[in-house]
C-alpha cells in the first residue's frame, strides 16, 4: 500500500463476485444505503474509497455493509486527495490482491450513474476491453441540466475529441469525460502501467486515450445522466480547467517523449 492509503478491509463475508464497482466518496453518507441496495440487485461487488469524509461516510458504509447482498470493501485514505488518485489506489490494490475480479468499474456515489446499467457495461467490457456509460450517443441524455450546461459539457467533449484526434486518430470517444466506465482486467493493467498522471475529469480523458492507443476503442453504452439526489457537487473550476488543458498537455507530452503515448497499429 502507498502512503495515501490508511487501510483496506472487506466489510462482510459475502462471496466475492467477478465484477466490482469502485466508488470514491467524500461526504456521501446520505446516498450510501440506497446505493448499496441498488448495486446489490445487480450482483456487482462494491469498493468504496473514502477520503476522510467529515460527515461519517466511512462509519455508515460499515453499518450498511452488514446487510448488503454483495461483498463490500472499504479503502480509507487520509484526506481529500482527488478522483484520479482514488481510482489508481483502488485499482492497484484490487489488481494485486483480488485476482477473481475480471471487470473493474468506475462509478459515482450520487446516483448520476444508473446502477441498473452495470450488467450491460460489464458485458460490453468483457467483449471489447472497455465500455463507457455515455451521455452523447443515441439514447443518452442529461435531462436535469439547463441548456447552457448541456452545451458546455457536450462541446467540451467535442473539443477533447478534436484536439486529440489531431494526433491520435483512434480517439473517437463521444463522452471522453464520462466517469461511468467498465474495464476488463487485462486492459486496465496495461493502462495503469502507463502511469496516468491526471486527476478529475482529465483522468477520464487520459485513461480512455491510453486504452484506445492499445487498440481497445471504448464501446459507448447510452445512459440517462441524472443530477445528484443528495449532497453537494464536487465539481470545481480547477477540475474543469484541467480537463480543458489536458488534451494539449497530452499532445505536448507525446511531442517531447514519443514513448509516452506510443501509437499501435
Amino acid at each position: 500500500m502507498n502512503a495515501r492509503v490508511l487501510s483496506v478491509e472487506a466489510l462482510n463475508d459475502r462471496p466475492a463476485g467477478s465484477a466490482v464497482a469502485v466508488i470514491p466518496t467524500y461526504n456521501e453518507r446520505d446516498n450510501i444505503k440506497e446505493l448499496v441496495e441498488a448495486i446489490g440487485r445487480t450482483r456487482t461487488d462494491i469498493f468504496f474509497v473514502d477520503d476522510a469524509s467529515p460527515d461519517g461516510t466511512a462509519d455508515f458504509i460499515r453499518e450498511v455493509a452488514r446487510d448488503a447482498m454483495v461483498r463490500v470493501w472499504l479503502m480509507k485514505r487520509g484526506g481529500k486527495l482527488g478522483l484520479g488518485t482514488a481510482y489508481v489506489d483502488a485499482f492497484g490494490w484490487l489488481l494485486a490482491e483480488v485476482p477473481g475480479y475480471d471487470v473493474l468499474l468506475e462509478m459515482d456515489a450520487d446516483f448520476s450513474h444508473e446502477p441498473a446499467k452495470l450488467p450491460e457495461l460489464v458485458a460490453a467490457s468483457r467483449a471489447s476491453g472497455i465500455s463507457v456509460g455515455s451521455r452523447y450517443v443515441p439514447g443518452g441524455d442529461c435531462p436535469d441540466w439547463p441548456l447552457n450546461r448541456r452545451l458546455l459539457s457536450y462541446y467540451a467533449n467535442v473539443y477533447a475529441r478534436l484536439v486529440l484526434g489531431l494526433r491520435f486518430s483512434k480517439f473517437s470517444v463521444h463522452d471522453a469525460t464520462a466517469g461511468y466506465v467498465a474495464w476488463r482486467r487485462d486492459v486496465l493493467q496495461k493502462v495503469l502501467a502507463r502511469r496516468p498522471a491526471s486527476n478529475g475529469y482529465a483522468f477520464q480523458i487520459e485513461t480512455k486515450l491510453l486504452a484506445a492507443l492499445d487498440g481497445h476503442v471504448p464501446v459507448e453504452i447510452p445512459i440517462v445522466f441524472r443530477d445528484r439526489r443528495k449532497g453537494r457537487s464536487k465539481i470545481s473550476r480547477a477540475i474543469v480547467l484541467e480537463a480543458m488543458i489536458l488534451p494539449w498537455k497530452l499532445l505536448l507530452r507525446r511531442r517531447h517523449d514519443p514513448t509516452a503515448y506510443p501509437r499501435h497499429s
